[in-house]
């Protein structure tokens, strides 16, 4: 039960890209790498689908939930959960109340990609021709991320992807994490996010979060736009 604690505040740490204020890195960082400027997420409503294994699957849970940030207030119903009891009351349910007290004290920039709280350099392409941005902490943080970001030509973030710079115990280690955005209603959002980690006695835990938005902005999202981000999240994995 124990480690299942440190489960849980690993996959917070990884789970952290808060969409109230992600895809801050193309507009905070445009004096130096010439990155898009992007339009600020200030309001979304949205179905997010989560779900978290260990690696012997002894401990793997489901949950579906309504997302909501409105007014600088983030709330949210659980629809649906099912799997394990440990995991859905450990880790699952959790994460969501430690996003919703994060961001009602006005914490979320602490996981911003800013240069408050990184350094930004240029890295080269990617295997598809992608831009490569290397990320790098200011300070040791289990809420920070070191790796890259990966974006396209006309500066339009496409994903994060690196290993947590501070692990967030003893119990935990090799904390990977891999966020993945797409453009709705003019906005760049998060649309996944993917975690695994070590942890002593109980392995590989992993984490995955899927975003479904119904509104950006106050903008109704259509059909087919949440379509082709789901298109595209599946050709990226």
């Amino acid at each position: 039960m124990r480690t299942f604690w440190v489960v849980t505040f690993t996959l917070l740490a990884g789970s952290a890209g808060l969409p109230a204020r992600e895809g801050a890195l193309a507009a905070t960082a445009a004096t130096n790498l010439s990155l898009r400027s992007e339009q600020p997420l200030h309001q979304y409503r949205a179905f997010r689908r989560m779900h978290t294994t260990s690696e012997n699957g002894k401990y793997e849970a489901w949950l579906d939930a309504w997302t909501e940030l409105r007014d600088g207030r983030f709330t949210y119903e659980i629809v649906s959960e099912r799997g394990s009891d440990v995991a859905r009351g450990k880790v699952l349910r959790p994460i969501l109340a430690r996003e919703q007290e994060m961001l009602n004290k006005g914490d979320g920039n602490k996981s911003e990609l800013t240069p408050d709280n990184y350094e930004f350099s240029e890295a080269g392409r990617d295997g598809d021709g992608a831009r490569v941005v290397q990320i790098r902490p200011r300070r040791h943080d289990a809420m920070l991320v070191d790796g890259h970001a990966v974006l396209n030509d006309g500066g339009d973030l496409l994903r994060v992807e690196g290993r947590l710079s501070k692990n967030p115990s003893f119990w935990t280690s090799l904390v990977n994490i891999v966020r993945r955005y797409a453009r709705i209603g003019g906005v760049r959002v998060p649309v996944a996010t993917e975690t695994t980690a070590k942890v002593k006695f109980v392995g590989t835990a992993q984490l995955e979060v899927l975003y479904d938005y119904q509104s950006v902005n106050g903008h109704a999202v259509a059909l087919s736009e949440q379509r082709s981000t789901v298109r595209e999240h599946i050709a990226a994995r």
